[in-house]
């Protein structure tokens, strides 16, 4: 059965009017961070790894690991919603931000469509207009602690207004594409954009949700 198939047959939490507008429909509210991926954990070696931009743009960049972080330091604490339904308040991710990373290497893309890669082949598409908001950030800490391998470290992007897919961990690449395209999640049931707030999890019909799957996972 496919991802976005279990999560349709999962039970939907009740509404709860204590979090407001904060919280989005079909969610759950937890103080843990649940670790959901598929496919094993990169492992490194520092020395050698590199982020890529590519595709539409002027010249091809390479980035190591210690140019990210000779790049000016920002905090971003934000709200994140896995589309598996669960939500974690006050969260504060150092790093990058992608408006400062674009314009200290003098990134122009020439067109909207933008593909994100990570470890191990796994892709998901964004729209040029969500990724350059204030708020998103190329993540190497969170919470003052660096990530652990297994939440995306040596780096993820975390794009706050979208569902927690898109905030790709292990990044790798950023791909400026012609047209968009599906990434890996987008191919196999789940929406093209995902907004939590429109509950946007699925290309096809929502039907209605046994238990949830994201507390029989692993949390740091």
């Amino acid at each position: 059965m496919k991802k976005a198939d279990r999560i349709r047959k999962m039970k939907v939490p009740d509404a709860s009017e204590k979090y407001g507008d904060r919280l989005p429909p079909g969610q759950v509210l937890t103080e843990r961070f649940p670790i959901l991926h598929e496919g094993d954990v990169p492992v490194y070696e520092m020395s050698t790894w590199n982020l890529s931009v590519f595709g539409e743009i002027d010249k091809e960049v390479i980035i190591s690991y210690s140019d990210i972080l000779a790049l000016p330091q920002k905090k971003v604490k934000c709200d994140i919603h896995c589309v598996t339904r669960w939500s974690r308040f006050d969260n504060t991710f150092e790093g990058v931000l992608i408006k400062d990373f674009m314009n200290a290497y003098g990134i122009v893309p020439k067109t909207n469509h933008v593909m994100l890669h990570g470890d191990y082949n796994y892709t998901t598409n964004i729209h040029l207009t969500d990724l350059m908001r204030d708020d998103v950030i190329l993540a190497h800490s969170v919470d003052g602690e660096k990530l652990t391998a297994k939440h995306g470290w040596p780096l993820r992007l975390v794009v706050p207004h979208l569902y927690f897919w898109k905030s790709i961990k292990w990044i790798r690449g950023i791909e400026f594409i012609n047209e968009d395209k599906p990434g890996f999640w987008e191919q196999n049931g789940f929406h093209n954009h995902g907004d939590p707030f429109k509950e946007e999890r699925f290309s096809g019909e929502d039907l209605g949700l046994p238990e949830d799957e994201w507390e029989k996972k692993e949390f740091d």
